[in-house]
């Protein structure tokens, strides 16, 4: 009993000082590295698509987000008119609920 006192006796003390400081870095190095991986993707998709959906023109081919595929006949401020289907059907849809452009017009007329 009496060797395992002294043993942890003679063991060097740790700097309290100095393990704050390592768990303030490593603290410092986490965030950047989840800013890095996680939250500048997403903001770059999100600038993505919105530069998509400001963009969109007459004549494009869409996708909505509920799967929905369509010919963008009119555009307004926030929301797109467009047909579907045989018969031409059309339906208004906010401009968010697009998710990609399958065909721009330009492509089409070519």
């Amino acid at each position: 009993m009496l060797n395992i006192l002294l043993d942890a006796a003679a063991e060097p003390t740790v700097n309290p000082a100095a393990s704050g400081w390592s768990t303030i870095i490593m603290l410092v190095v986490l965030l950047v590295v989840f800013y890095f991986f996680m939250i500048r993707p997403q903001k770059k998709q999100e600038k993505e698509t919105a530069e998509m959906r400001n963009n969109l023109q007459v004549g494009d081919e869409i996708t909505t987000i509920g799967g929905i595929i369509g010919k963008i006949v009119s555009i307004k401020e926030e929301t797109i008119m467009i047909e579907t289907g045989k018969e031409k059907t059309k339906i208004r849809l906010l401009k968010t609920a697009v998710r990609n452009v399958d065909v721009k017009a330009e492509d089409a007329e070519d």
